[in-house]
């Protein structure tokens, strides 16, 4: 088919101006120092310090959306687990407008509407289906373990072989959520501004986050610590909320773009 030379040419996001500005995309991410697990904290808090009754408002409307969800049986749990990639991007695209122009609107929350919303609603499916299996396996164990404790009649042995199926769920949990936590990590970021499709954004997640294993245990050992914080304080997370995605846009923008 004969092209139009006249027409306007076309880019993916990364090749636009204002994205080559920002560096050189890197589609398979790249391995970061260490200390950057604390820098991409310290980047999320500047970010939330920019504009702090923006973000909260921000948080706090995205929390009162969150309530009214899941408080309408089945569907509205399942509706909230399909559309959590979409208010994620809308987080993350809140930063870079942020970060480019200095401005931050409430209505931001809702970015990812309006950027490859289907994308990201797939995100969200997909997600809700990988932990749907997770579940159904954990279910599974406890179940059995569950079977055996009424068997056992306090016998020792059967008692015992019951309880390290019970430790065996749990770390089964640990063991399968982290694999999907790193896919589901950067995915929303790479749909949103990158174009990228769901399921090759669930790859170049997962293969950025396995590559910056020590950033990420900095980062997590901290982010434990001030979850708990927050939680003690009781609106603890309307700052600790735009903070965390503030450090996954920096994570993002350190991982997958190269100055």
């Amino acid at each position: 088919m004969a092209t139009d030379p006249y027409a306007a040419p076309r880019a993916r996001v990364a090749d636009r101006p204002e994205a080559a500005a920002d560096g050189t995309f890197l589609p398979d991410g790249q391995a970061v120092a260490a200390v950057e697990g604390w820098n991409w904290i310290v980047e999320g808090w500047r970010l939330f310090a920019r504009q702090p009754l923006a973000w909260i408002l921000i948080a706090l409307l995205f929390g009162v959306i969150t309530v009214v969800l899941a408080v309408i049986p089945i569907l509205g749990v399942l509706a909230l687990a399909v559309l959590l990639p979409v208010f994620a991007a809308g987080f993350l695209l809140a930063c870079r407008d942020l970060e480019r122009d200095g401005e931050l609107r409430v209505g931001q929350l809702f970015a990812g509407f309006q950027n490859q919303p289907g994308r990201l609603a797939a995100l969200g499916a997909l997600g809700l289906a990988a932990f749907a299996v997770l579940g159904l396996v954990v279910a599974g164990m406890f179940w059995s373990s569950l079977a055996g404790l009424a068997r056992s009649g306090g016998d020792a042995p059967a008692l015992m072989a019951a309880m390290g199926t019970i430790a065996l769920a749990g770390l089964t949990v640990l063991a399968l959520s982290l694999p999907i936590y790193m896919a589901f990590w950067f995915a929303p970021a790479l749909v949103a501004m990158n174009d990228f499709a769901p399921l090759d954004a669930l790859r170049a997640s997962f293969k950025a986050c396995l590559r910056n294993l020590l950033p990420f245990l900095l980062y997590g050992a901290v982010m434990f610590v001030l979850s708990i914080l927050a939680g003690l304080i009781y609106v603890g997370w309307l700052v600790l909320g735009p903070v965390l995605a503030g450090s996954i846009y920096a994570a993002y923008r350190g991982i997958f773009y190269a100055r």
